[in-house]
Parts: structure tokens; sequence; C-alpha cells
């Protein structure tokens, strides 16, 4: 649920464009632009009405959630950048390369040495190793250079009437509302990404009220200005979660010829016994647990992964945006890229192509989620049973050659 890269870029570079637009519009447009201002707010109004008996029922007072609203109208940008999320709809070597180039990566070796004491005792704390922490907070706000300044209020605000992701955004609504109620936050400390994000690392409200840490003891728990409440505040969270100190988010590996590609969750020593290697040449760990995962097929990169990228997934649910989390921490710590080659000039599918996929694994009862057009951990679990019922290499990742399978097949 957060802002990519490449989408604030696209909307930072048409803003000229709009702004031209804008001051170009004629009397008569501005009056049928006011004419459909007017029942929006209306139905604001009506939406706002509606969540008061609510807001009531968590503990608000009138007062707090007058305040809270004061000037308050929906944002109608906003629904346009839910569709805008590029760690679901790029390809994954497009969103890496955006994600760990530019000074991402040497801005995260300053962040380590600036923030070395914070980090050190976080990680001895909370058990989550200093570049985990690090790499949410490059990925979320470039080190806290973009934290976003949108009012945190009204982007909650327009996303709950909308109903976009159901009730999620009305929670975290009334969430809010709570944290200025018990006196967690100032109203006007309120601010962040489009999502409702806030801080150096991104928080919700929710995340905030449950996991939110006061590492400086001064009584507040700043996400938005300490970066050492932030850091803490994060490795929490993923402590939270289920973070397993001592074991690694992921590994890059290399599969030996003919590997039996039915394996694919076992322990690392397993692995070991079927030839699986690191890529970087070292052992394999001792002991755990860990899957295979080709995030661009059997013919790119290969990972082991663990049940701690389940974990950073928590914070934002796209494999995408886990293995650039955990790939930048890595950078960061002078581990080397990623060795293999993307197979960047195959064919891929688009979303229409990717939606009849998951329809058809759904019609032959591998598949029981929407047909959302995104290559998720169910999607590619699907097309893994559907590739080891036909023969092919079972790497979980859809293709033009196996919709057409799917389509001769019928």
């Amino acid at each position: 649920m957060r802002l990519s890269v490449i989408a604030a870029t696209a909307i930072i570079s048409l803003a000229p464009a709009l702004a031209q637009t804008t001051g170009s519009i004629n009397v008569s447009a501005a009056r049928a632009k006011d004419a459909k201002t007017a029942p929006a707010n209306a139905s604001f109004e009506a939406f706002l009405k509606g969540l008061w008996p609510q807001a009531q029922a968590r503990g608000i007072s009138r007062a707090t959630f007058d305040l809270a609203f004061r000037g308050v109208t929906p944002d109608a940008s906003i629904a346009a950048l839910t569709k805008k999320q590029s760690e679901f709809t790029a390809p994954i070597w497009g969103y890496l390369n955006s994600a760990l180039g530019g000074t991402r990566i040497p801005r995260g070796r300053d962040a380590a040495t600036e923030n070395a004491g914070v980090l050190a005792q976080v990680e001895a704390r909370y058990g989550v190793p200093k570049e985990v922490v690090l790499g949410i907070w490059g990925m979320e706000t470039n080190y806290g250079s973009f934290k976003g300044d949108k009012d945190t209020i009204r982007c909650l605000a327009t996303l709950a009437q909308i109903r976009y992701r159901g009730d999620f955004f009305r929670d975290e609504l009334l969430t809010a509302l709570e944290l200025i109620e018990k006196g967690h936050v100032e109203r006007a400390e309120l601010r962040g990404s489009w999502a409702g994000a806030m801080g150096h690392t991104q928080f919700m409200p929710s995340s905030y009220m449950k996991y939110a840490v006061d590492w400086t003891g001064d009584g507040h728990a700043d996400i938005w200005t300490s970066t050492s409440d932030a850091l803490a505040s994060t490795a929490n969270y993923l402590k939270g979660y289920g973070w397993v100190p001592g074991l690694p988010w992921g590994l890059e590996v290399t599969l030996p010829e003919r590997f039996d590609y039915r394996i694919n969750k076992t322990s690392f020593s397993s692995f070991a016994a079927a030839g699986v290697r690191r890529a970087d040449g070292r052992p394999l760990p001792a002991s755990g647990e860990a899957r295979l995962f080709f995030p661009a097929g059997h013919r790119g990169p290969v990972m082991l992964l663990t049940e701690n990228f389940d974990v950073i997934k928590k914070y934002n649910s796209s494999d995408a945006y886990a293995l650039a989390v955990g790939h930048l921490g890595d950078r960061i710590m002078g581990r080397p890229a990623i060795q293999a080659d993307w197979p960047v000039q195959a064919p891929r599918l688009d979303k229409t192509g990717l939606q009849e996929v998951q329809r058809r694994l759904k019609a032959v009862g591998l598949y029981n989620h929407d047909a959302d057009g995104r290559i998720g951990s169910g999607t590619r679990e699907a097309v893994r049973q559907y590739q080891l019922k036909t023969g092919e290499i079972a790497d979980g990742y859809p293709t033009p050659a196996l919709l057409a399978k799917m389509r001769d097949a019928r």
C-alpha cells in the first residue's frame, strides 16, 4: 500500500501539464466542475455522519472527531494512485533496478554509519538484523528523504469512503482518530503518504498503535522526526510478526542439472544433499528450512526463501517488495548483487493474460482467489501444481507458453 518510486516520478512529471490545463479551464467547464463537487461533498458529509457512531463506539469524543475533520474534503487524485503500485505490475527486474538504483545503496551505507549505535542496540533488543531495518527504511522513504506530506486523515477518509480494500481504510481512519484522542499524536502531526502511511518507515495508524517505540525516552514515539524511534519501531514490528533471529531472509542459489523440481520446501541440509549451492560459493546454513523461489522463472535467478521473507511481506505483501528490502540490506552490508541474469527478452504475460491463467487455474480447482492479474504467492503455487501435473518445469512462473498449453488442453 505504498506509493512506488516509479509512480511518484510519473506523477511529478505530469505536474506542469496539469497546472497548465487547470489554468485554462473555461467558465462553463468550471461550472460543470462545481456541479460535480457539490454532490461529492454531500456524499462525503453523509460518509462522516455514518462514521461518527463507529468513532463514538471506540471512545472518540465529539470534539476530537470535529477537530480531525475540520475543513477536510475528499482528495480526488487518490483513486488513481491505487492503480499505480509498481511492485505488483512492473517486471521484477525493473522494479529491483528502480528500488536499488541511483544513490540508494551508498546512502544506505551512510545511514548505517550515522546510526550505527542505535542500529546495534535495536538489533540486540529485537533480534532483527540492522540491514533488514535499513532495507525497509530505504525502500519506504529513501532514509527519510521523502516521508510524504499529505494529510493522513484526508487520505484515509477518501479511501474509506470509496471502500478501497473493503473496511481496511475505515478501520485505519478510526485508529488514527484514536491516536489523537489518546494523546499519542497531535492532529497536525498526522502527515504521510497518500495511503495513510506515516513517518520514516511508513507506519499505518494500526501499526503505530501496536508497535511504535519511544526509544529516546522522551514520552513520545515519534516516527516522523526521530530516526531512533522509527528504527526501533520497525524492528519491533518485525519481531511482533515472528522474525526468527539468526535465520537469513533468503539466499541466491544455483540448481544442479536434472534437479527434481518436486522438491520445493525442505531443510537447508536436504537442499544441500540435492545439489543446491549458494551462488556466492558459501555453504548453506546448517539449520532451518527454506523454499525455492523463481522470481522470473527457471531461466532467471533462483532463490531460497525462509519464513523471515514472509515476515517482511507483512510490511507489504508483494514478493518484489520483500525481495528488494532483503537485497538492498545485503548490498548495504557489502554482499554481492544477484548474480544470475534476468530473462529480460523473454515473452511476458500482460495483466489480461495473467487473469486468464488465474481463471483457468480456478476452473481446475488449483486457485481460489480473485483473478486480479497479479503474480502473488497463491498464483505461483497454483501454477507450480499445474506444471507438476502436466510435466513442465515446476517453477511457478506463468508464461505465454503456459497459457497456450492451457488453451490447448480444453
